[in-house]
């Protein structure tokens, strides 16, 4: 029979149903009765003794909150008897012991990328527009429809098509409920003549002008970062000319970057030009020549050390600390490991977690970098009444989230346990291989945009909830917490580790599983369903109070 129930640690009081149970049910775990007090919902928990009004709730073995009533053994944890709470964190010399995992299995192993002259390789091959201000994010899209559609690169056309089957059904008088968009026919697609190119991007955005000089040059930081991307062959710019974000700004941050940069470059000033339609003429045509270009670059074999992963969770339920994130975090030691380069974000949901990644860190200095950036975002938070215990959505808390303190320590998993090598502030590359820490918001596009930013050339992506995003430049896996969401999502789900909450699967193995995966990715033998679907999501930063 399926195991009805979980203790994630030894020293936690509570247990997690992994299906759904009933009141007044019996439930026997390691020798323990206990009968349920209400209906508990699977991904929720229940107490494993009687808890009184400030004692420590603890889950994941820390503390996670405090109960704030009586609630007798078997009871239910909810919004209304727990509220959130961490114990305080420092940094402390620990002679912190990793036990890395077994890579024989990927030894040797390699995978098919595009090699750029800084030595860093690429999981993709794509052409990025880049708007220095939003007065630009019109010819952006005049652009995209253009070459997207001529050039192969375009999403499916059936939703045109079904709103051509609505408009000819209305036109009949016929009843439009009768057409269905699943027996709508999709016509055969345009033949991409760039073979090595994977993709057009464009990073349409809401910034540039009109904010404060800070926000402009941040700006200028990410933007170049997108520009100097693994993933990035050719880049071109389209400039209105009276903006905050001065062309010079960026082109000095990107040479700040990477004072080698020599990917194909075409900036276009709007203001400079003839008229609108040259303007867009011209930066076409002369893309065009840059396609022809970079598509004479070609995949060659890269060991796995060259990988560089960003691990994101959204749309968190009660399961992704259980199945998920510890599955992706093995994949993250096998990478490590491997010699490869891990990127865990989020800084609101490391909330509760922070002991036990100062305890992995040994260098001092960048243990105070990561309590530096901790305590000033949340503060910031607090000042404008509220803080990181706010950040459980809606659907996380009906799902079984229910202090920012479970959401983050099972979120913190997507890690694994190796050291922390580096704590990265926001864009700021990174250059040392193993985990480093990325100080972003929890928001999900805020958060990959991020990842991006820093360098990761493949995300992985869990939800519990489904969760439909992606990134323009970084393709992203998604992970699915359980087996109902992946039949239900199948659309937008790669990979499902329910099997480890159904006991058919270990951690280490959908985690080795979760690793091959990315190697076919980072192949171009396997597309991620957000790359084509085309969620490219991107959403910068401007560093004020985002959860």
């Amino acid at each position: 029979m399926k195991q009805q129930v979980l203790k994630v640690h030894k020293d936690d009081n509570v247990l997690v149903a992994l299906t759904n149970l009933s009141k007044a049910a019996t439930i026997v775990f390691e020798n323990e009765t206990y009968v349920l007090q209400e209906d508990i919902n699977a991904k929720h928990k229940f107490f494993t003794t009687d808890m009184q009004p400030g004692d420590k709730v603890i889950m994941y073995g820390v503390l996670v909150g405090t109960a704030q009533s009586f609630i007798p053994k078997g009871g239910w944890m909810s919004t209304a008897n727990v509220k959130h709470a961490v114990e305080p964190y420092a940094w402390r010399q620990t002679d912190y012991k990793w036990t890395a995992p077994d890579i024989s299995k990927f030894a040797g192993r390699t995978f098919n990328g595009y090699h750029r002259n800084d030595g860093t390789v690429g999981t993709a091959n794509y052409w990025l527009f880049i708007p220095t201000v939003f007065c630009e994010n019109r010819n952006l899209d005049v652009i995209r429809e253009a070459l997207q559609n001529e050039l192969g690169y375009a999403v499916t056309d059936k939703y045109k098509r079904y709103t051509h089957q609505l408009l000819e059904a209305f036109k009949k008088g016929e009843d439009i409920e009768a057409v269905n968009i699943f027996d709508t026919p999709v016509s055969g697609a345009t033949a991409r003549p760039f073979k090595n190119v994977d993709g057009i991007k464009f990073l349409n955005h809401q910034g540039g002008c009109g904010g404060t000089r800070q926000d402009a040059a941040l700006l200028g930081k990410l933007l170049a970062a997108y520009a100097n991307h693994p993933n990035v062959a050719g880049v071109t710019v389209m400039s209105l000319g009276c903006q905050n974000l001065q062309v010079g700004d960026f082109t000095t941050e990107l040479k700040k970057r990477n004072p080698g940069f020599d990917k194909p470059l075409y900036i276009f000033e709007q203001q400079q030009s003839q008229s609108e339609e040259q303007l867009v003429a011209d930066a076409i045509k002369k893309t065009f020549e840059g396609l022809v270009q970079i598509n004479k670059i070609e995949r060659k074999p890269a060991t796995l050390d060259k990988l560089c992963i960003g691990v994101k969770c959204g749309g968190s339920d009660g399961f992704s600390g259980i199945s998920a994130n510890p599955a992706v975090g093995y994949t993250s030691d096998l990478v490590v490991a491997l010699g490869g380069k891990i990127l865990l974000a989020e800084f609101p949901e490391l909330c509760g977690a922070e002991q036990n990644l100062l305890d992995r860190t040994s260098d001092e200095t960048i243990a105070g970098k990561f309590i530096y950036l901790m305590k000033d975002y949340n503060d910031a938070a607090v000042k404008v009444g509220s803080g990181f215990h706010m950040n459980p959505s809606p659907g996380n808390i009906k799902d079984g989230l229910i202090t920012d303190a479970i959401k983050s320590t099972g979120a913190a998993k997507k890690g694994g346990t190796s050291p922390v090598v580096d704590v990265l502030d926001y864009t700021e590359p990174v250059t040392k291989p193993g985990l480093s820490l990325v100080c972003t918001p929890g928001n999900d596009v805020e958060a990959t945009t991020g990842k991006a930013a820093s360098g990761a050339t493949l995300i992985l992506f869990t939800t519990g909830l489904g969760t439909p995003t992606g990134n323009p430049v970084c393709p992203t896996i998604k992970v699915s917490t359980n087996s109902n969401l992946t039949k239900r999502m199948n659309d937008i789900i790669d990979i499902d580790t329910g099997p480890i909450i159904e006991g058919e699967k270990t951690i280490e193995a959908m985690g080795e599983d979760i690793l091959e995966y990315c190697i076919k990715a980072a192949s171009g033998e396997i597309i991620p369903k957000a790359v084509l679907l085309n969620q490219d999501d991107f959403i910068p930063w401007k560093r004020g109070v985002s959860l």
